[in-house]
């Protein structure tokens, strides 16, 4: 089953199954008002989104298009929006472009941050940059949503607690990283609002792209129409979504409807591209003579677009597609 919030003039929006096509929706707020509200009584409730996923895929139930501008972000607004850092190779450039080697400890211990998870942004909304010299940056990343996780979960019973899968667009203001890190207390000011794509799905849809806690997915990203990524998102997480749940859940219980992002997608050939462009400037920065970067971050009017694909070319949780205004 696929899931998709539809604008309806309240804040949360309303739930929305997807046909499998990605091309029509059919309202099932009369089944649960919400994709919270679903996710609250998910054992209650999924039997009957199922049956009606069943008949939207017979065609006995009224659909309307979709239409990525009427959709919100699957959950408008979340208990929890963690992040972690799973792609190694994504860190290991940017240490080797300071001189720095990745500390041991980055190995076996992940790295999470909270990000704000009162305004998520819909799959089509703008990106607000209020000033070009904050160095905003796109980040393609694949993130699970969760149900109750019990404290002290281990990683072997992790994977019964992820109800959804989805794609997000985590935009970073670079430029205003390293003050605030420096301050030793993390991310705030550098973490502008996150875009989610407009679907999420059980994982089941996936079918055996879902193994051993990834999502095994090709992620395309484009940058004003060219393609500045072509990914392959599950052979180089390092850390699972099995193994991130277990350090997040070790000190404490987590809410149903809590995200969890696996981190910038990266990739070791550089021939599949980048999914944010500070690792495009390292890569610059490595093999340039002056070692300086030419690619600019983005600027008011730039375009974003990112989308999954399953081994049949089916994109999995539609397109996110957003535009740079001055704000």
């Amino acid at each position: 089953m696929r899931f998709a919030t539809l604008h309806d003039g309240t804040r949360d929006g309303k739930l929305c199954i997807v046909r499998s096509d990605g091309a029509r929706l059919a309202d099932a707020s009369h089944i649960a008002r919400t994709l919270q509200a679903a996710l609250d009584r998910w054992d209650e409730v999924e039997p009957r989104l199922r049956e009606f996923d069943a008949e939207l895929e017979n065609g006995r139930v009224v659909t309307d298009p979709v239409v990525l501008h009427h959709l919100q972000a699957p959950l408008p607004r979340a208990y929890e929006w963690i992040d972690g850092s799973a792609y190694l190779n994504h860190a290991r450039l940017v240490r080797k472009s300071r001189g720095a080697e990745l500390p041991p400890e980055m190995e076996t211990d992940p790295l999470v941050y909270q990000g704000g998870s009162g305004m998520l942004l819909g799959p089509a909304e703008d990106i607000r940059l209020p000033d070009p010299l904050m160095g905003l940056d796109f980040e393609g990343e694949m993130a699970v949503i969760l149900g109750d996780v019990p404290m002290g979960t281990r990683a072997d019973g992790a994977l019964s607690h992820v109800l959804l899968v989805t794609m997000l667009n985590d935009c970073t203001l670079r430029n205003l990283v390293s003050a605030e890190l420096a301050k030793g207390f993390g991310f705030f000011q550098s973490k502008p609002a996150t875009a989610f794509a407009p679907f999420v799905a059980t994982p089941d849809e996936l079918g055996g792209a879902w193994h051993d806690g990834r999502a095994h997915l090709q992620l395309k990203i484009w940058m004003n129409g060219r393609v500045v990524g072509d990914l392959e998102t599950g052979p180089e997480m390092h850390f699972s979504f099995a193994q991130l749940i277990e350090h997040v859940a070790h000190t404490r219980a987590l809410t149903s409807g809590t995200i969890l992002g696996s981190g910038t997608v990266s990739n070791a050939d550089t021939r599949h591209g980048v999914s944010c462009l500070a690792e495009r400037r390292v890569l610059e920065i490595l093999s340039s003579p002056d070692g300086q970067p030419r690619t600019p971050y983005l600027r008011a009017g730039d375009r974003i677009a990112m989308e999954t694909f399953d081994g049949q070319g089916r994109s999995l949780f539609g397109r996110i597609e957003q535009k740079v205004v001055a704000g």
